[in-house]
């Protein structure tokens, strides 16, 4: 049974900065790529980054720079988002993923996910 379970999420400043986690336990497959979106209410979700069995990185060009994930190496089980200078418009419900695919392939997916987890909102006022 696998969980993605997120953590890290709250009310920030904009400028400021946060650190979201994905903890994810049971059998993902190691050729699973990790990805994080995010979500507005009434909005379509929107791929933020994503990271792959080869370790390649893919974000979404309007958060390049601002935005960096990571992947913990030991375990593979943990996988991070650095959010730098964040914006009012980063506002929204932060999840981590898991799918098959490269990492720019999964970034961009807008389609059915194989393993998803509950979100963290992030506030940035």
């Amino acid at each position: 049974h696998v969980q993605l379970v997120e953590s890290g999420g709250g009310s920030v400043e904009a400028g400021g900065s946060l650190r979201l986690s994905c903890v994810a336990s049971g059998d993902v497959p190691s050729s699973y790529a990790r990805t994080w979106f995010r979500q507005v209410p009434g909005k379509e979700r929107e791929g933020v980054a994503a990271i792959d069995s080869m370790g390649q990185i893919s974000y979404v060009d309007s958060l390049k720079g601002r935005f960096q994930v990571s992947l913990d190496n030991a375990t593979k089980s943990t996988m991070y988002l650095e959010m730098n200078n964040v914006k009012p418009e980063d506002t929204a419900m932060y999840t981590c993923a898991a799918d098959p695919g490269s990492a720019g392939y999964c970034v961009a997916r807008h389609g059915l996910i194989t393993y998803w987890g509950q979100g963290t909102q992030v506030t940035v006022s």
